[in-house]
């Protein structure tokens, strides 16, 4: 086994969320949670490949479909696939996400941009296109488990309570690189050096000695999606080590044809650009499918306090 590097986030009460950003993040409150430790990195291609070489383990992209699932559906659409970024060829209008996502057939985390692409030279690069499921059985194999959302920005504030980004209040100074989010005109034109993954453990680690708390990749925690968290929590008292909600509670109700619950992603990646997606912090949050993995999302691991890799 292919042992992750764990590191010891102490317990304590802090601020989770902002009401400042984005609606999903609201309300900021008091949160506590208890001593935890988490890996210094994503779990990368490397350690992936050594999970699938000891149990054989097909992740849900590579999978074959059952057209039973989707009824009606053409017959050339159901095979395995994964949804790849692919940038535009210039500017083009930022509320029509289709432009630059594409579902490619034969996309996995062996060939993460899709048939004839491989990972020979991407092996400390974020294992992506893995969906909830398959970061599950990877964790479970460690030994370990995914953080929940309160642990999971516990551990990005790096003890910097209440400020904006991993590395306090103040956002990168011009020609500053702090993260692996987007630099230059989005999603087309990319700054030398950015616009994809990049090797864990390539940017300044935050206040815990953690890696790419923002950027690189979303992460998977252990949480079910709500709008709205602690709405059961009286306002008077911090949460314990607070979850999520349930599988209903995640379903969205805006696309009720679609019954597949979601989880809490944390982070930003690699297209968190200012100017359409300011989420390379620690606030932020989306929900993402469980069947569904991309090329911008992956997952590190926990562990209980006195636990080790």
């Amino acid at each position: 086994m292919t042992v992750l590097d764990l590191v010891a986030i102490p317990g304590g009460t802090f601020r989770m969320g902002s009401d400042t950003h984005y609606p999903e993040e609201a309300p900021a409150r008091e949160v506590e949670v208890s001593d935890f430790h988490l890996a210094r990195t994503t779990v990368t291609n490397a350690h992936f490949a050594a999970f699938v070489a000891g149990t054989g383990y097909v992740t849900v992209a590579e999978r074959p479909i059952d057209p039973a699932d989707f009824p009606g559906a053409p017959a050339e659409n159901l095979v395995p696939g994964s949804m790849v970024f692919t940038g535009t060829s210039g500017p083009v209008d930022l509320r029509h996400l289709s432009q630059w996502w594409t579902w490619l057939a034969g996309a996995s985390w062996r060939h993460p941009f899709g048939p004839g692409t491989g990972i020979d030279v991407l092996g400390d690069h974020p294992v992506v296109h893995v969906a909830r499921e398959d970061a599950e059985a990877y964790a479970s194999w460690a030994g370990l488990k995914l953080p929940t959302e309160a642990q999971w920005e516990r551990a990005a504030r790096g003890g910097a309570d209440g400020a904006d980004y991993t590395w306090g209040d103040d956002p990168e100074a011009s020609g500053e690189a702090l993260a692996n989010h987007w630099h230059g005109d989005f999603p087309w034109r990319a700054a030398p050096g950015f616009g994809a993954t990049a090797a864990v453990d390539s940017f300044p680690r935050n206040g815990f000695g953690l890696a790419d708390m923002a950027g690189n990749v979303w992460e998977w925690t252990s949480d079910w999606y709500v709008e709205k968290r602690h709405a059961d929590v009286a306002p008077c008292c911090a949460p314990r080590d607070p979850r999520g909600g349930t599988a209903e509670d995640s379903l969205d109700p805006r696309q009720r044809q679609f019954r597949v619950p979601r989880r809490v992603i944390k982070g930003g990646s690699f297209l968190c650009a200012d100017s359409y997606c300011l989420r390379y912090r620690p606030a932020a949050r989306r929900p993402q499918m469980i069947d569904t993995g991309m090329s911008h999302i992956g997952f590190r691991c926990a562990a209980p306090a006195g636990q080790s890799a």
